[in-house]
């Protein structure tokens, strides 16, 4: 299929509400051709946290809070009076760590609540494309270049449920031609993200000059990679690319979790070896994830576009501009079934 036309498409954003969902619904309205539905199991968040909110025209965006372990039936009511082309699947319990201590909790939302509703797409006839987003934790530690075909080897509960609904959704790809794409984007960062990730967390320990502390030293390697370049990535996939194909989204190379928060320090005026101290390593943390992207680039012309140092930059100066309301939030992360 070429490009899309897009005129007056509707477009459903499964997980609006979360640091990725609510990027992409911001990069669907600067497009000025899409109608935006968004879901998400919580309140719309302030505009501190949703791009989108700061426009000042949005009536091609209508929000629902609808929860996919409880409203189910509502979602694919919804979904069946309002007949989207394309849905963008970002709702997941995404957390690595506490998916050890209720792993029922995430298998019911990633892979239960997703099999529900894709028996239901799979005979409705209004849907040309869903864009699903996986995970590169579903190859586990990823040891050299991992490519698209690479096995998937999750280590850890929440990789496990993703690695599980990716196999599922493929089996109705292949058995009814269910219209699948599929993306996974290596560790996303940028203003308005989750407190308790380590980048803004960095940054606001650094200005309440509290300690940071690095798991396992901060050796971990990960592929930082800017918001705004998944989301443009995402919008390239679910306009031009092959269905049934993955793609990945990742920087040119990763870097060591150390080694970002020292470029913070760096950016604040502090001293790195003042600033941090090395705690035990987290149950099933995998020591890289490098990921290959050639494929999107190539085939879509895709590639990341914001430095590391312009967009380090800009949570800090998010930070800083509103250092008020986020001295009001929670720092850590809470979990709902």
């Amino acid at each position: 299929m070429g490009a899309m036309k897009a005129m007056d498409k509707t477009v459903v954003v499964l997980g609006a509400n979360s640091f990725s969902g609510q990027d992409f619904v911001d990069l669907l309205l600067d497009q000025g051709s899409y109608r935006v539905i968004g879901i998400s199991r919580s309140p719309e968040r302030s505009p501190m946290f949703l791009q989108y909110r700061r426009r000042k025209n949005l009536s091609a965006y209508t929000y629902h809070q609808l929860d996919f372990n409880h409203d189910m039936p509502a979602i694919l009511a919804l979904m069946d009076r309002e007949r989207p082309a394309y849905i963008v699947n970002f709702a997941a319990q995404s957390e690595v760590a506490p998916s050890w201590d209720h792993p029922e909790h995430w298998f019911e939302t990633n892979t239960v609540a997703l099999a529900k509703m894709v028996n239901h797409w799979r005979q409705c006839d209004y849907i040309e494309r869903y864009l699903h987003v996986s995970s590169p934790e579903a190859y586990g530690s990823c040891v050299g270049r991992v490519t698209e075909t690479s096995p998937l080897n999750p280590s850890t509960p929440y990789a496990a449920s993703k690695a599980a609904a990716d196999m599922l959704l493929d089996t109705y790809r292949r058995q009814y031609d269910f219209p699948l794409l599929t993306v996974r984007a290596t560790n996303v960062y940028g203003a308005g993200q989750q407190l308790f990730k380590i980048i803004p967390r960095s940054a606001i320990y650094l200005k309440m000059q509290r300690t940071i502390q690095l798991h396992g030293g901060g050796h971990a390697v990960k592929s930082y990679i800017h918001i705004r370049d998944v989301s443009r990535g995402e919008l390239a996939i679910l306009e031009r690319g092959r269905i049934g194909e993955l793609y990945h989204l990742s920087p040119d190379q990763g870097v060591a979790v150390r080694d970002v928060v020292n470029m913070i320090c760096e950016a604040a005026g502090v001293s790195f070896d003042v600033a941090v101290e090395s705690v035990a390593e987290r149950p099933g943390q995998d020591a890289a994830y490098v990921i290959d992207s050639r494929k999107a680039r190539g085939e879509l012309g895709w590639m990341p576009t914001i430095t590391m140092q312009d967009g380090l930059g800009e949570v800090v100066a998010w930070v800083q501009s509103n250092w008020e309301e986020i001295q009001q939030c929670s720092l850590t992360y809470d979990h709902k079934a």
